[in-house]
């Protein structure tokens, strides 16, 4: 019965031994580094973003604070923390207040489950071995790992409805209800996409979904068909108010959106967490899709970094893989146009939605075939048959009820 409840509450295997003065301290020690490599690499991300945009624009961005502007965005926070914070007078001072820190705790609570190193060759599953005490290079590694994910990044989305409700304007309140609608469309095709992957590696531990991808043919990019990994990337982007779905910061059209009335740090945590949450979601989709830390292994060979031993090795791969997202995500701020609103939530409901889901269907009728010994050359054409069968049928739904709004005219 123990045993049963450790697996289920994700009890690192430090403890196996019982709650002893070293364990704990190995645990204090993962806290502190986790936040503080949450921090670090926000303030390096600004300064990333600043510095790579400023590239693509032919401008040169900061490099006046710190070599080469590196203390550019603590000089941006410095100046921030000591400006005047404003409480608007027709505001809910308490929930004013709090909205932020809902908003920024959720970008470091995901950030706990990420396995941020460790050595997964030959079944090891990322243990490592830290002042004689095994363990594994994340802070959680609970059962349903991926589940908390989602929950906790749908958290955040409380804090933006909060801030714009509890301004006492009428403008952030509506930044805050058009930032929710758009969180909570793509939440549905990010969850499906997640399930593909769920399906294929059999776990919702992330440390399990690491494990299961340990040479470059068994990464979740392949295994599950590129598909999924384009449906999250693009709800992945679309949740986090990144460009080209950043309607929440449109200032043209609503004044300046849910945080149109925060000043001073709080204003600044809006921020802080929309960053922090790109470093997360990066990492996230690197565990889910490419291998975590795993090294790059096909067949038998495996790129090697010399002189430096597997567990550290694995710390060096992930940081390379999310740097390659973070570039990514800076690229698509430069290069594309911002969506209209309804353009956002048409391709959230009409099509990435329904893609998702047709592609979870003709996994899992591969998995069923496979388990069930059937023919695939007969059960995979039927269910593509099925799928585009069903995606005709929902075009002409569309068609029709486009038809029936335009008969009938504006509705006011």
């Amino acid at each position: 019965m123990i045993a049963i409840t450790r697996s289920l509450l994700g009890i690192d295997p430090l403890f196996d031994g019982g709650l002893l003065w070293t364990p704990l301290f190995i645990v204090i020690l993962k806290v502190l580094v986790v936040f503080v490599i949450g921090l670090v690499a926000t303030m390096l991300m600004v300064w990333f973003e600043r510095k790579a945009i400023a590239g693509m624009q032919n401008r040169i961005g900061p490099n006046k604070a710190g070599p080469f502007g590196l203390l550019q965005t603590l000089a941006d926070g410095i100046k921030l923390f000591f400006k005047e914070d404003l409480l608007p007078e027709r505001s809910d001072r308490l929930v004013f207040r709090l909205a932020p820190y809902l908003s920024f705790v959720p970008a470091f609570l995901a950030f706990a489950i990420i396995p941020l190193g460790g050595d997964y060759r030959d079944g090891n599953g990322g243990v490592v071995t830290w002042f004689g005490h095994q363990t594994r290079v994340q802070l959680a590694d609970p059962p349903i790992g991926v589940l908390f994910a989602l929950a906790i990044s749908s958290i955040a989305v409380y804090g933006i409805m909060l801030a714009g409700w509890s301004s006492g304007s009428k403008y952030p309140l509506l930044g805050s209800v058009r930032a929710s609608a758009q969180m909570v469309s793509y939440e549905a095709a990010l969850g499906l996409s997640l399930a593909a992957v769920i399906l294929v590696t059999g776990t919702l531990s992330t440390s399990g979904i690491v494990g299961s991808q340990s040479s470059l043919g068994s990464w979740n990019i392949v295994a599950t068909g590129v598909i999924p990994f384009v449906i999250f990337l693009i709800s992945a982007t679309a949740e986090l108010n990144r460009p080209p779905f950043d309607l929440v910061e449109a200032e043209q059209e609503l004044v300046g959106g849910f945080n149109t009335e925060y000043s001073s740090i709080r204003f600044s945590l809006f921020f802080l967490a929309e960053f922090m949450n790109t470093i997360t979601m990066s990492a996230v989709i690197v565990t889910l899709f490419f291998g975590g830390p795993q090294p790059i292994s096909i067949g038998n060979t495996t790129l090697d970094i010399p002189l430096i031993n597997n567990s550290l090795e694995g710390s060096i791969w992930l940081i390379a893989k999310v740097l390659v997202f973070l570039y990514i995500y800076i690229w698509f701020r430069a290069s594309l146009p911002r969506f209209r609103y309804d353009q956002l939530m048409d391709l959230g409901w009409k099509f990435l939605i329904p893609a998702s889901l047709g592609w979870f269907m003709l996994l899992a009728a591969q998995r069923l075939a496979d388990n069930e010994n059937w023919d695939q050359l007969i059960v995979m054409p039927l269910s593509i048959a099925v799928i585009l069968v069903c995606f005709i049928f929902m075009q002409l739904a569309f068609r029709a009820s486009s038809k029936n709004r335009e008969s009938e005219g504006a509705a006011f």
